[in-house]
């Protein structure tokens, strides 16, 4: 459901897009590539016991408090691990620059997502640049003159019991003249 709702926000067929993006378009050079790599892998080492409290809570607020509790344990210990491994594959492949492979990037970054993993050592292409992008400048909003709301006539309630009852009336003699007659 994470990844239908990010679909439709326009993050990218993937969830792992604006994870990319952002990644790119923050950090350009090798050294700070490398520099952010240690960061996350550091970051995943050490606050992945966060994954506990974190699927509980999200768990609880899903379903019920009972079952938020044991399966967000079990849930939370899996995550964990994956963060754990996560963080000793950054570490052991350090000099090569990767894209993040855990989604949100840190734990606190979106604590009511889910955390999913994407494809691991995917490497980080993106152009070193020295100079900054140029800006580009939004067009002026343009005036929108609307017309006041109208308000709608309210309906007048139609009376139909004076012709329900004539026709029941109706109905009734017909069926009692025929009943007398026999």
């Amino acid at each position: 459901m994470v990844q239908a709702e990010m679909q439709q926000q326009g993050y990218g067929a993937t969830p792992y897009a604006p994870i990319s993006q952002t990644y790119e378009s923050q950090h350009r050079s090798y050294g700070s590539k490398v520099g952010h790599k240690a960061l996350n892998a550091f970051a995943n080492l050490t606050t992945s016991w966060l994954e506990l409290p974190k699927n509980m809570i999200n768990i609880s607020n899903d379903s019920n408090p009972f079952y938020g509790i044991v399966g967000g344990v079990f849930k939370g210990v899996l995550n964990m691990a994956g963060r754990i491994a996560v963080g000793i594959g950054d570490l052991v492949t350090l000099p090569i620059p990767t894209q993040p492979v855990a989604y949100p990037l840190y734990i606190w970054d979106d604590f009511d997502a889910d955390t999913s993993f994407g494809p691991a050592f995917r490497l980080d292409l993106s152009q070193e640049q020295e100079e900054e992008p140029p800006v580009v400048q939004a067009p002026s909003p343009k005036l929108v003159v609307t017309a006041p709301p109208v308000a709608a006539p309210k309906p007048e309630p139609i009376d139909n019991s004076k012709q329900y009852n004539q026709e029941t009336n109706q109905k009734l003699d017909a069926m009692f003249k025929k009943e007398m007659k026999k």
